[in-house]
């Protein structure tokens, strides 16, 4: 299981009602190192300014590192289906010894914007694998809604944008994917042989729900693992520790 750590750069918080927390880097940099200290942890996603305060209190050793490399489509802004590279690149994840990198890629079909954030993807998919370094994807359809870019979490646009995502690049050897769990997500796997992580569920919903949803999806073919960040890192009673191991007995 790898722990997420690469959301605070958007503003995706403000609705959650979680920001003020996260806000915080100090009590965020402590439930990480409590997170990464549990059994079954294997290593964490996050930008470098994460991935660099987590290297230097020695809480990285012997796990993988998954460098967050688009940052710039902030959440509510006019610019946000153009999403550029503005982390990690694939060179300096190579030189730092990271494992991969990890893109967010949003398809808006009505956004120009969309077709250069492809390319880039692309283009990060195939540097990354000139280096034999994982590439993780994941991938949404989208619309705007009321003026706001919104996810569309039906099944069928999710195998969608899984087709999109694994043809970007000159070689899929390196790609995984990253993806949500959603009502039949058997035909979801069904449409890669790419191997899967399944992301962290919506923090507002009841834990034993999440639970469910993440056993069922990881029980079917190609799924190797969870991605979770604020389900986890913020549970609602606090205890980061049981809420890690709890996510790992799933596993």
């Amino acid at each position: 299981m790898i722990i997420a750590a690469d959301h605070t750069a958007r503003g995706a918080l403000d609705v959650r009602g979680i920001t003020g927390a996260m806000a915080n880097r100090y009590d965020l940099l402590d439930r990480l190192v409590t997170a990464l200290a549990r059994p079954g942890v294997d290593g964490v996603l996050a930008t470098p300014d994460v991935v660099e305060d987590l290297l230097l209190l020695g809480a990285l050793d012997d796990k993988v590192v998954i460098g967050s490399m688009n940052r710039a489509g902030l959440q509510g802004a006019r610019f946000e289906i153009d999403d550029r590279f503005t982390a990690y690149d694939s060179a300096t994840i190579a030189r730092m010894g990271l494992d991969g990198g990890k893109m967010l890629c949003r398809i808006e079909p009505e956004d120009p914007a969309t077709a250069p954030t492809l390319e880039a993807c692309a283009q990060a998919v195939t540097e990354l694998a000139g280096h034999g370094l994982m590439a993780m994807i994941e991938p949404f359809l989208c619309q705007r809604a009321q003026g706001k870019v919104v996810n569309d979490l039906s099944t069928a646009a999710v195998v969608k944008s899984v087709a999109i995502a694994s043809a970007l690049g000159a070689t899929s050897a390196y790609t995984w994917l990253k993806l949500p769990v959603v009502d039949a997500m058997e035909q979801v796997i069904a449409a890669t042989t790419l191997p899967t992580l399944i992301l962290g569920g919506d923090p507002t919903t009841a834990t034993a729900q999440i639970h469910d949803s993440w056993a069922k999806a990881l029980a079917l073919p190609g799924v190797r693992g969870l991605v979770v960040g604020r389900s986890l890192l913020y549970p609602p009673d606090g205890d980061v520790a049981a809420a890690v191991d709890a996510a790992v007995a799933l596993l």
